[in-house]
């Protein structure tokens, strides 16, 4: 079969690789149809983390279950699934409590294992990781490309607005306008929020974050747009959500944050090395809560307002291709032509 293969900075290739078996007896073999390029993905093919090479990319499958193992009760041959980033096994102490990117079983996509760029890919644990779309809305491509966004970017935007602590009639802050950040807004709306600030570099993107409720944008950078979110909430939010990761994406979370408030965080935090902004934190009282979203924990109920009609996270995808231009797809977001590459296999 096909599948994307990364072979160095800026060098991803789509090429054959040997199909995918049942392996254990709780894994399920499925085939793609629809997965995404993640702003995450960015850091290994930017040469900017470690990452192996050649290795497998893609961590947002969507599919159709082709076989499993003998053991797999939740799903069979047929069904329209999607699965989190995160592998989990759905039984341990951390899956229990919710915790499932912390799952003791340490599995998940691409790299040295099936990467979700691809035409197939073994599931491991299918029972515990594997979510099933309702029959009715399996081959319904509004729907398909609407629950997209819940193997990543949905949730994860999700989580930063959880760990912000947003609430009803709450003034919130959302830094960052890559697929996160936009989906961070989608969030604090969604958890009732009355005002959302959201601060970026790309008149277009926050175009976007508008659709999707922010009252005010920020579009200038440094000082200036720190001074300008600071006037807008009247001395900072209580409730930030930091979604880049980056240093200066930290410095300005917690220089925008009212004293007392919180940072929610889940920007994967690859550009951060001197951590400066903790002192900010310490002498404004800020608390810092997130980390890796653990998207099995919110997917069920996500999923259930996008097939009610009242959740659509689709307008990130603001450019299509097929598995061949995967390629072309991380150039577009290394190079900011897309938000987020919807890939069609």
């Amino acid at each position: 079969m096909k599948a994307a293969v990364y072979h160095g900075e800026r060098d991803v290739r789509v090429e054959e690789v040997p199909d995918p078996e049942i392996e254990e007896s709780t894994d399920a073999v499925v085939r793609i149809t629809h997965t995404a390029v993640c702003g995450s993905d960015l850091w290994f093919y930017r040469g900017e983390s470690d990452y192996p090479t050649p290795g497998r990319t893609g961590h947002e499958p969507m599919g159709v279950v082709e076989e499993v193992g003998d053991d797999v009760t939740s799903v069979r041959p047929g069904d329209r699934v999607l699965a989190p980033f995160a592998v989990s096994c759905g039984e341990c102490e951390f899956c229990r409590k919710g915790l499932y990117t912390s799952c003791v079983e340490e599995k998940g996509w691409a790299g040295e294992h099936d990467g979700a760029q691809g035409e197939k890919v073994r599931a491991p644990f299918a029972d515990g990781t594997l979510v099933r779309v309702p029959e009715r809305y399996a081959d319904d491509e509004d729907v398909l490309e609407s629950l997209l966004p819940l193997t990543d970017v949905m949730c994860t935007g999700h989580h930063a607005a959880v760990s912000a602590g947003v609430g009803p009639g709450d003034t919130a802050v959302v830094v960052g306008d890559g697929a996160v950040g936009l989906c961070g807004v989608l969030a604090a709306d969604r958890l009732g929020a009355e005002r959302i600030v959201a601060m970026g570099h790309h008149e277009d993107r926050l175009e976007i974050a508008e659709e999707f409720g922010a009252t005010e944008t920020v579009a200038a950078r440094g000082e200036v747009a720190v001074e300008r979110a600071t006037e807008l909430t009247y001395g900072g939010a209580n409730h930030v959500l930091e979604c880049v990761g980056a240093e200066s994406s930290m410095d300005t979370a917690f220089d925008v944050a009212r004293p007392g408030g919180t940072v929610g965080f889940v920007g994967v935090p690859e550009g951060v090395d001197e951590a400066a902004f903790l002192e900010k934190a310490f002498r404004k009282n800020v608390g810092l809560e997130g980390g890796v979203a653990p998207v099995r924990k919110y997917v069920d109920d996500l999923m259930a307002d996008v097939l009610q009609g009242t959740l659509d996270p689709s307008p990130i995808f603001t450019k299509t291709v097929d598995l061949e231009g995967v390629p072309e797809g991380y150039r577009a977001m290394d190079e900011r032509d897309a938000v987020k590459v919807l890939v069609k296999v």
